[in-house]
């Protein structure tokens, strides 16, 4: 379990970053408030990937853990903006795919990459 912290902030991040850039981006007058109504939905939904997935069990992995993850935060996390009346406009949507898939994703593909190059190194 102790090893999927660093993995579960990094995930945790890419939703932060998401929020950060948006809100910058479209609410030139953000509040911390503003921000956290942002941010709560995607992290739930970012928490019941972990779940559904037990992400916990190799957290690296892209594929399945990466992307159940992903799809997870994204879903999970409109559904919870739909039912506390935060907007789900398809721009947002797409824009939240793209983005959380390419960080998330990402970050495990890096990873990824930099243990196989140590591997080979050995």
């Amino acid at each position: 379990m102790q090893r999927s912290v660093l993995p579960g902030l990094a995930d945790v991040v890419c939703v932060l970053a998401f929020v950060l850039i948006g809100r910058a981006e479209h609410d030139g007058g953000a509040s911390l408030s503003g921000y956290a109504t942002t941010l709560w939905p995607f992290v739930a939904g970012g928490v019941a990937g972990w779940a559904i997935g037990r992400v916990w069990r190799r957290p690296e992995a892209v594929v399945p853990a990466g992307v159940i993850v992903w799809a997870s935060t994204v879903a999970v996390g409109m559904l919870l903006r739909v039912v506390s009346g935060q907007g789900t406009a398809v721009a947002f949507v797409i824009v939240s795919l793209v983005f959380l898939g390419v960080t998330m994703l990402g970050w495990r593909g890096v990873a990824a990459l930099w243990n196989r190059k140590i591997a080979t190194a050995k």
